[in-house]
């Protein structure tokens, strides 16, 4: 792979759509070779800057409580939700009701608090890992299969997989096949979102497991961006990375746990960033998103030091030294059952105990961000300049610790809470802890 100053505007024109054949790419170029660039870009899906994200009126309404600290919500084309807890469950939510659909095998047992417990121990017996990603196949239920990542307990530590079952099954825990091995695991930066691409490839978000030197080596799975099959064979449509894993997307992160697909099918991933410096970044295949190198905030500033490492791709969102969001699960919204919201990016909150709804404009000039007097601006000169992004927030202490937020068949919207982990304060967890809930438009 070519090394050198990623320069971004006008990228969009030359992402190839992911529905296609797979392929997604952005210029590579040295500094002697810059890439073209395009002022004047067509997409086919336009921010709503008519209106601001804060007029919507959304009340959450409770599907289920006193769920054991939920990570992932996967939806089924039936509308079923698959939902993990990671005390070690995965469970089916359907016609307003709940089962248990598998108990994964070695998976180790997080732990949580009891519902309205007033501790705050910070770690929970399983520390960050447990039972965490949760997706579907594209072709449920024709093809019956639930993709679960989780923690599991081996001689001398601990390991994450990704293990698929067939949910319809008599005895689905005796269907398990084991489609991603090997990802290092420890009590923290476990990633875990698993999640299946408008290609039909699965992605797999992996932590660097607390040794921040994995996220800079292909050859690790820790620290990555993972694409592969169904089958968990490696993406034909994956960069050639030398001496790398084949089955390597993007290195260099720290903890992501969010990924979305704009509707051209660019890839957009949230991450956890040291002390503040939380992240969300453009995916290039094959790119080097430079923890630890350049997010220790050593150099540059406020902001680290990507203008001094031409090598890394710079974020499109650094929420700077003390300023911590701790993104977890992100959704691409689309549907119309909170019009404000739609083709806005939203991102769940946990250290902030709010829902973050970014509006991204492509090449930062061609569109306005939304002049309504609120949100955060994050435009800087060293950031990746294809997007503009402004941050507005929502639901600030209503749910918690938002963990992840989903979009269902006909555009409803669904989160899943985490304040049995440990670390949720200002009244939570309550009794009725942790929860679904639906978000409903009024």
């Amino acid at each position: 792979m070519t090394e050198g100053r990623y320069t971004r505007r006008g990228v969009l024109a030359t992402l190839c759509a992911a529905t296609a054949a797979g392929c997604l790419g952005a210029p590579q170029a040295t500094d002697s070779d810059p890439p073209e660039v395009e002022e004047d870009v067509d997409i086919d899906w336009e921010p709503p800057m008519d209106t601001s994200p804060l007029a919507a009126e959304v009340t959450p309404t409770v599907l289920v409580e006193n769920l054991e600290i939920p990570w992932d919500i996967a939806v089924a084309p039936t509308g079923e939700l698959f939902v993990t807890e990671r005390t070690g469950r995965v469970v089916r939510f359907a016609a307003d009701d709940v089962s248990g659909v598998v108990e994964p095998e070695n998976a180790i047992d997080a732990g949580s608090l009891e519902p309205g417990a007033d501790d705050q121990p910070w770690w929970v017996e399983g520390g960050e890992g447990g039972t965490l990603g949760v997706a579907v196949h594209p072709e449920f239920p024709d093809e019956s299969y639930v993709y679960v990542y989780y923690t599991v307990s081996v001689e001398g530590g601990k390991r994450n997989q990704v293990v698929r079952y067939d949910a319809d099954a008599e005895s689905p825990g005796d269907t398990r096949e084991i489609v991603v091995d090997g990802i290092p695991a420890a009590k923290i930066h476990n990633g875990g979102r698993i999640s299946f691409g408008p290609d039909g490839d699965l992605w797999v978000l992996t932590g660097d497991a607390g040794e921040p030197g994995r996220s800079g080596d292909p050859r690790s799975l820790g620290g990555k961006v993972l694409r592969v099959t169904p089958e968990g064979d490696p993406s034909p449509a994956n960069p050639d990375l030398e001496a790398g894993d084949p089955r390597v997307f993007t290195y260099g992160h720290r903890n992501p746990q969010g990924i979305v697909w704009l509707p051209d099918g660019t890839p957009v991933a949230s991450e956890h960033g040291p002390a503040g410096r939380d992240e969300v970044n453009v995916l290039y295949p094959g790119g080097n998103y430079g923890w630890d190198e350049v997010r220790d905030g050593d150099e540059g500033g406020e902001y680290g030091s990507y203008a001094n490492h031409d090598e890394h791709v710079p974020p499109i969102v650094n929420t700077g030294p003390g300023t911590s969001w701790a993104p977890s699960g992100a959704l691409f919204y689309t549907g119309d059952a909170v019009p404000e919201w739609r083709n806005r990016m939203l991102v769940g909150g946990l250290f902030s105990q709010q829902l973050h709804v970014l509006t991204l404009t492509p090449n930062r000039g061609a569109y306005p961000l939304p002049s309504d007097g609120h949100g955060t601006r994050f435009d800087a000169d060293w950031m990746d300049d294809s997007f503009a992004v402004a941050d507005h927030t929502v639901l600030e202490n209503e749910l918690g610790r938002i963990r992840h937020v989903e979009q269902g068949p006909d555009g409803e919207l669904y989160a899943v809470t985490s304040n049995r982990d440990g670390r949720a304060t200002d009244g939570f967890p309550t009794e009725r802890d942790d929860v679904l809930v639906r978000l409903d438009a009024e």
